[in-house]
Protein backbone atom coordinates (compact mmCIF):
# COMPACT_ATOMS: atom_id res chain seq x y z
CA UNK A 1 0.00 0.00 0.00
CA UNK A 2 2.91 2.35 0.64
CA UNK A 3 4.08 1.81 -2.94
CA UNK A 4 0.66 2.89 -4.18
CA UNK A 5 0.79 6.01 -2.00
CA UNK A 6 4.22 6.84 -3.40
CA UNK A 7 2.86 6.43 -6.92
CA UNK A 8 -0.05 8.77 -6.17
CA UNK A 9 2.25 11.46 -4.82
CA UNK A 10 4.84 11.11 -7.58
CA UNK A 11 3.07 13.57 -9.85
CA UNK A 12 -0.24 14.92 -11.12
CA UNK A 13 -0.45 12.42 -13.97
CA UNK A 14 0.04 9.41 -11.69
CA UNK A 15 -2.41 10.72 -9.13
CA UNK A 16 -5.02 11.41 -11.81
CA UNK A 17 -4.66 7.92 -13.29
CA UNK A 18 -5.14 6.24 -9.91
CA UNK A 19 -8.05 8.44 -8.83
CA UNK A 20 -9.93 8.26 -12.15
CA UNK A 21 -9.14 4.62 -12.90
CA UNK A 22 -10.28 3.34 -9.52
CA UNK A 23 -13.45 5.48 -9.65
CA UNK A 24 -14.34 3.89 -12.98
CA UNK A 25 -14.13 0.33 -11.56
CA UNK A 26 -17.34 -0.56 -9.65
CA UNK A 27 -15.79 -2.07 -6.51
CA UNK A 28 -12.77 0.25 -6.27
CA UNK A 29 -14.55 3.55 -5.63
CA UNK A 30 -13.19 3.47 -2.07
CA UNK A 31 -9.64 3.51 -3.45
CA UNK A 32 -10.44 6.59 -5.52
CA UNK A 33 -11.82 8.34 -2.44
CA UNK A 34 -8.80 7.39 -0.31
CA UNK A 35 -6.35 8.53 -3.00
CA UNK A 36 -8.26 11.80 -3.37
CA UNK A 37 -8.08 12.34 0.40
CA UNK A 38 -4.31 11.79 0.31
CA UNK A 39 -3.89 14.36 -2.46
CA UNK A 40 -6.12 16.87 -0.68
CA UNK A 41 -4.49 16.39 2.72
CA UNK A 42 -0.97 16.75 1.35
CA UNK A 43 -1.31 19.31 -1.42
CA UNK A 44 -4.33 21.31 -0.29
CA UNK A 45 -7.47 22.30 -2.22
CA UNK A 46 -5.78 24.63 -4.72
CA UNK A 47 -3.22 22.11 -5.94
CA UNK A 48 -5.60 19.14 -5.75
CA UNK A 49 -8.66 20.64 -7.45
CA UNK A 50 -7.56 19.72 -10.98
CA UNK A 51 -6.96 16.07 -10.05
CA UNK A 52 -10.17 15.79 -8.05
CA UNK A 53 -12.24 17.31 -10.86
CA UNK A 54 -11.24 14.44 -13.14
CA UNK A 55 -12.35 11.97 -10.46
CA UNK A 56 -15.86 13.42 -10.61
CA UNK A 57 -16.32 12.37 -14.24
CA UNK A 58 -16.60 8.58 -13.74
CA UNK A 59 -18.54 9.18 -10.51
CA UNK A 60 -21.08 11.28 -12.40
CA UNK A 61 -21.33 8.58 -15.07
CA UNK A 62 -22.14 6.01 -12.38
CA UNK A 63 -24.78 8.36 -10.97
CA UNK A 64 -26.32 8.64 -14.44
CA UNK A 65 -26.66 4.85 -14.52
CA UNK A 66 -28.39 4.76 -11.13
CA UNK A 67 -25.39 4.23 -8.84
CA UNK A 68 -24.91 7.37 -6.71
CA UNK A 69 -22.69 5.85 -4.03
CA UNK A 70 -19.39 6.40 -5.89
CA UNK A 71 -19.94 10.15 -6.05
CA UNK A 72 -21.40 10.28 -2.54
CA UNK A 73 -18.43 8.57 -0.91
CA UNK A 74 -15.95 10.60 -2.98
CA UNK A 75 -17.49 13.96 -2.07
CA UNK A 76 -18.21 12.89 1.51
CA UNK A 77 -14.69 11.70 2.27
CA UNK A 78 -13.25 14.86 0.67
CA UNK A 79 -15.50 17.00 2.86
CA UNK A 80 -14.22 15.20 5.96
CA UNK A 81 -10.65 15.56 4.67
CA UNK A 82 -11.15 19.32 4.46
CA UNK A 83 -12.16 19.35 8.13
CA UNK A 84 -9.08 17.38 9.10
CA UNK A 85 -6.76 19.52 7.00
CA UNK A 86 -8.22 22.65 8.58
CA UNK A 87 -6.88 21.44 11.91
CA UNK A 88 -10.07 20.06 13.44
CA UNK A 89 -9.81 17.09 15.77
CA UNK A 90 -10.97 13.60 14.93
CA UNK A 91 -13.87 14.11 17.33
CA UNK A 92 -15.16 16.95 15.14
CA UNK A 93 -14.54 14.87 12.04
CA UNK A 94 -16.69 12.10 13.51
CA UNK A 95 -19.42 14.64 14.27
CA UNK A 96 -19.11 15.89 10.71
CA UNK A 97 -19.61 12.34 9.50
CA UNK A 98 -23.03 12.33 11.19
CA UNK A 99 -24.13 15.35 9.17
CA UNK A 100 -22.74 13.55 6.14
CA UNK A 101 -24.75 10.48 7.07
CA UNK A 102 -27.93 12.54 7.17
CA UNK A 103 -27.24 13.77 3.64
CA UNK A 104 -26.57 10.20 2.57
CA UNK A 105 -29.87 9.13 4.10
CA UNK A 106 -31.84 11.80 2.26
CA UNK A 107 -30.20 10.93 -1.07
CA UNK A 108 -30.59 7.17 -0.61
CA UNK A 109 -34.20 7.60 0.47
CA UNK A 110 -34.93 9.51 -2.72
CA UNK A 111 -32.93 7.36 -5.18
CA UNK A 112 -33.76 3.95 -3.71
CA UNK A 113 -37.22 4.68 -2.36
CA UNK A 114 -38.93 1.75 -4.12
CA UNK A 115 -36.26 -0.92 -3.36
CA UNK A 116 -36.20 0.16 0.28
CA UNK A 117 -40.01 0.02 0.46
CA UNK A 118 -40.01 -3.45 -1.12
CA UNK A 119 -37.38 -4.71 1.31
CA UNK A 120 -39.27 -3.20 4.24
CA UNK A 121 -42.41 -5.02 3.07
CA UNK A 122 -40.55 -8.34 2.95
CA UNK A 123 -39.13 -7.80 6.42
CA UNK A 124 -42.58 -6.96 7.73
CA UNK A 125 -43.85 -10.30 6.44
CA UNK A 126 -41.00 -12.08 8.23
CA UNK A 127 -41.49 -10.17 11.46
CA UNK A 128 -43.78 -12.77 13.12
CA UNK A 129 -41.13 -15.45 12.53
CA UNK A 130 -38.21 -13.24 13.59
CA UNK A 131 -39.87 -12.14 16.84
CA UNK A 132 -41.61 -15.49 17.40
CA UNK A 133 -44.19 -15.24 20.19
CA UNK A 134 -43.40 -11.65 21.10
CA UNK A 135 -44.93 -10.24 17.91
CA UNK A 136 -48.34 -11.75 18.68
CA UNK A 137 -48.40 -9.91 22.01
CA UNK A 138 -48.12 -6.51 20.34
CA UNK A 139 -51.23 -4.39 19.94
CA UNK A 140 -52.41 -3.24 16.52
CA UNK A 141 -50.91 0.21 17.08
CA UNK A 142 -47.58 -1.24 18.17
CA UNK A 143 -47.45 -3.45 15.08
CA UNK A 144 -48.23 -0.48 12.86
CA UNK A 145 -45.53 1.59 14.51
CA UNK A 146 -43.03 -1.25 14.15
CA UNK A 147 -43.86 -1.53 10.47
CA UNK A 148 -43.44 2.23 10.00
CA UNK A 149 -39.96 2.10 11.60
CA UNK A 150 -38.56 -0.51 9.21
CA UNK A 151 -38.00 1.74 6.18
CA UNK A 152 -36.29 4.62 8.10
CA UNK A 153 -34.05 2.17 9.95
CA UNK A 154 -33.08 0.47 6.68
CA UNK A 155 -32.28 3.85 5.14
CA UNK A 156 -30.26 4.76 8.22
CA UNK A 157 -28.31 1.50 8.06
CA UNK A 158 -27.46 2.08 4.40
CA UNK A 159 -26.44 5.67 5.14
CA UNK A 160 -24.37 4.57 8.15
CA UNK A 161 -22.55 2.04 5.97
CA UNK A 162 -21.57 4.80 3.53
CA UNK A 163 -20.66 6.98 6.51
CA UNK A 164 -18.30 4.26 7.73
CA UNK A 165 -16.81 3.80 4.25
CA UNK A 166 -16.21 7.55 3.97
CA UNK A 167 -14.42 7.60 7.32
CA UNK A 168 -12.34 4.56 6.39
CA UNK A 169 -11.34 6.19 3.09
CA UNK A 170 -10.24 9.30 4.97
CA UNK A 171 -8.31 7.20 7.47
CA UNK A 172 -6.58 5.30 4.70
CA UNK A 173 -5.58 8.58 3.05
CA UNK A 174 -4.36 9.91 6.42
CA UNK A 175 -2.44 6.68 7.04
CA UNK A 176 -0.74 7.01 3.65
CA UNK A 177 0.14 10.62 4.42
CA UNK A 178 1.70 9.63 7.74
CA UNK A 179 3.53 6.66 6.22
CA UNK A 180 5.18 8.93 3.64
CA UNK A 181 5.81 12.07 5.65
CA UNK A 182 5.30 11.33 9.37
CA UNK A 183 5.79 7.61 10.18
CA UNK A 184 3.65 6.51 13.10
CA UNK A 185 1.72 9.78 13.16
CA UNK A 186 -1.66 8.35 12.24
CA UNK A 187 -1.34 5.55 14.81
CA UNK A 188 -0.72 8.06 17.61
CA UNK A 189 -3.46 10.31 16.29
CA UNK A 190 -6.11 7.59 16.11
CA UNK A 191 -5.12 5.93 19.38
CA UNK A 192 -5.67 9.22 21.22
CA UNK A 193 -9.26 9.59 19.96
CA UNK A 194 -11.74 9.74 22.85
CA UNK A 195 -15.22 11.24 22.99
CA UNK A 196 -16.08 13.67 25.81
CA UNK A 197 -18.71 12.30 28.25
CA UNK A 198 -21.34 14.88 27.25
CA UNK A 199 -20.98 13.98 23.59
CA UNK A 200 -20.95 10.23 24.14
CA UNK A 201 -24.08 10.27 26.29
CA UNK A 202 -25.72 12.79 23.98
CA UNK A 203 -25.28 10.37 21.08
CA UNK A 204 -26.63 7.54 23.22
CA UNK A 205 -29.64 9.64 24.17
CA UNK A 206 -30.43 10.42 20.53
CA UNK A 207 -30.09 6.73 19.65
CA UNK A 208 -32.57 5.74 22.35
CA UNK A 209 -35.22 8.46 22.19
CA UNK A 210 -34.96 9.49 18.54
CA UNK A 211 -37.40 6.84 17.26
CA UNK A 212 -39.90 7.84 19.96
CA UNK A 213 -39.93 11.45 18.80
CA UNK A 214 -40.76 10.62 15.20
CA UNK A 215 -40.65 7.69 12.83
CA UNK A 216 -38.19 9.38 10.45
CA UNK A 217 -35.82 10.11 13.33
CA UNK A 218 -35.22 6.36 13.65
CA UNK A 219 -32.66 6.89 10.89
CA UNK A 220 -30.48 8.71 13.44
CA UNK A 221 -29.89 5.62 15.57
CA UNK A 222 -27.39 3.91 13.23
CA UNK A 223 -25.80 7.24 12.29
CA UNK A 224 -25.11 8.17 15.93
CA UNK A 225 -23.59 4.77 16.62
CA UNK A 226 -20.76 5.28 14.10
CA UNK A 227 -18.71 7.85 16.10
CA UNK A 228 -19.07 5.67 19.19
CA UNK A 229 -17.92 2.55 17.35
CA UNK A 230 -14.84 4.32 15.98
CA UNK A 231 -14.07 5.67 19.45
CA UNK A 232 -14.30 2.11 20.76
CA UNK A 233 -11.80 0.93 18.14
CA UNK A 234 -9.50 3.83 19.01
CA UNK A 235 -9.59 2.79 22.66
CA UNK A 236 -8.53 -0.76 21.86
CA UNK A 237 -5.68 0.54 19.71
CA UNK A 238 -4.69 3.00 22.42
CA UNK A 239 -4.46 0.30 25.07
CA UNK A 240 -1.49 -1.15 23.21
CA UNK A 241 -2.95 -4.54 22.34
CA UNK A 242 -0.67 -6.85 20.41
CA UNK A 243 -1.14 -7.04 16.64
CA UNK A 244 -2.48 -10.59 16.98
CA UNK A 245 -5.38 -9.42 19.14
CA UNK A 246 -6.15 -6.43 16.92
CA UNK A 247 -6.30 -8.66 13.84
CA UNK A 248 -8.56 -11.03 15.75
CA UNK A 249 -10.77 -8.10 16.72
CA UNK A 250 -11.30 -7.03 13.11
CA UNK A 251 -11.91 -10.59 11.97
CA UNK A 252 -14.49 -11.01 14.74
CA UNK A 253 -16.04 -7.67 13.78
CA UNK A 254 -16.53 -8.91 10.22
CA UNK A 255 -17.87 -12.30 11.26
CA UNK A 256 -19.95 -11.28 14.29
CA UNK A 257 -20.91 -7.70 13.48
CA UNK A 258 -24.19 -7.86 15.41
CA UNK A 259 -22.32 -8.76 18.61
CA UNK A 260 -19.02 -6.89 18.38
CA UNK A 261 -20.36 -3.57 17.05
CA UNK A 262 -22.68 -2.88 20.04
CA UNK A 263 -19.82 -3.84 22.38
CA UNK A 264 -17.59 -1.21 20.75
CA UNK A 265 -20.33 1.38 21.24
CA UNK A 266 -20.72 0.41 24.92
CA UNK A 267 -16.96 0.43 25.51
CA UNK A 268 -16.66 3.93 24.02
CA UNK A 269 -19.40 5.25 26.34
CA UNK A 270 -17.72 3.76 29.41
CA UNK A 271 -14.32 5.08 28.31
CA UNK A 272 -15.72 8.60 27.99
CA UNK A 273 -16.27 8.50 31.76
CA UNK A 274 -13.33 6.42 32.98
CA UNK A 275 -10.58 7.26 30.44
CA UNK A 276 -8.82 3.90 30.42
CA UNK A 277 -5.83 5.20 28.44
CA UNK A 278 -5.26 8.09 30.84
CA UNK A 279 -5.38 5.74 33.82
CA UNK A 280 -2.99 3.35 32.11
CA UNK A 281 -0.59 6.17 31.23
CA UNK A 282 -0.60 7.46 34.82
CA UNK A 283 -0.05 3.94 36.12
CA UNK A 284 2.93 3.47 33.82
CA UNK A 285 4.23 6.98 34.43
CA UNK A 286 3.96 7.92 30.74
CA UNK A 287 2.57 11.03 29.12
CA UNK A 288 -0.46 11.11 26.89
CA UNK A 289 -0.04 10.37 23.20
CA UNK A 290 0.10 13.25 20.78
CA UNK A 291 -1.58 12.91 17.38
CA UNK A 292 -0.37 14.24 14.09
CA UNK A 293 -1.34 17.86 13.54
Amino acid sequence: MRALAELIMRGRMQATLVVVGSAAVPLLFWLSAAASCLVLLRRGPKDAIGILAWAMLPALVWWHFGEPRTLMVLLGSLGLALLLRAGHSWVRVLLGSMALGLVYGVVLGAVFREPIADLAGELHKLMPQMLEGVYQQFSVDERARLEALIAPVLTGLMAALLQIVSLLCLMLGRYWQAALYNPGGFGREFSALRLPPALAFGLLLVMLIGPNLGVELAMLTPLCSVPLAFAGLALLHGLGLARFWLVGLYVALLLFMQLIYPLLVAVAIVDSLIDFRGRLARKNGAGSANGEG
